[in-house]
């Protein structure tokens, strides 16, 4: 059982490559056997259509970010009982110390799920049930982001949460698609839209 579970996580990863590599219609049975050097037709003994190919592919991005998250200390419980009072500079500044580590990541040892995800995500307009399984990476970012803004009192946080995260996204995918940025360019351009979205 336990192999596999291993089998399926290797045919997985092999998606994400392929999809990253060379895009949603590339995503084939026999594309992800040569990628993972398997035998012609293992991707399909584990996977009998594209569409279950599809979703363990969603799935182990879902499972690889919950993974990375929890080994940097990110869980809801973390962020439910977060400091309390509105943010100082300092802290401000730290959140974009981070925020722009993990953009950095995203954009060279996570390129290629970073790259997967947004293939995926323009999947779910056909099946949305992909979306769902996608959803928890984004909630948790925005609810940290609602809870920070909260903190800082202003106007429906909410709203400014899902526009900040929204920000974040298109910066990656600006910088994934564009002219890749200096790193110590990411936590100024943080900052600034940290500081635009704390503003009362």
């Amino acid at each position: 059982m336990e192999e596999r579970k291993e089998r399926r996580a290797v045919l997985a990863d092999a998606a994400i490559d392929v999809v990253a590599d060379e895009g949603m219609r590339a995503l084939t049975h026999r594309a992800v056997d040569a990628r993972a050097g398997l035998p012609t037709g293992t991707t399909s003994a584990y996977f009998r259509t594209r569409q279950a190919l599809l979703t363990a592919l969603v799935r182990r991005l879902a499972e690889l970010d919950r993974v990375e998250l929890e080994a940097l200390g990110i869980t809801p419980e973390q962020t439910a009982s977060g400091p309390a009072g509105p943010p100082s500079g300092e802290e401000l500044g730290a959140i974009a110390e981070g925020t722009a580590l993990f953009v950095q990541h995203w954009l060279t040892a996570g390129r290629n799920r970073a790259l997967a995800r947004y293939r995926c995500l323009l999947e779910t307009t056909a099946y949305p049930e992909l979306r769902e399984i996608l959803a928890p990476h984004e909630s948790m970012a925005r609810l940290q982001a609602r809870l920070l803004f909260e903190r800082a009192g202003v106007r429906d946080p909410a709203e400014r949460a899902r526009s900040y995260v929204a920000a974040i996204d298109g910066m990656i995918l600006d910088l994934l698609l564009g002219e890749p940025a200096a790193p110590s360019s990411l936590a100024p351009a943080v900052r600034r839209l940290l500081d635009a979205h704390c503003a009362p």
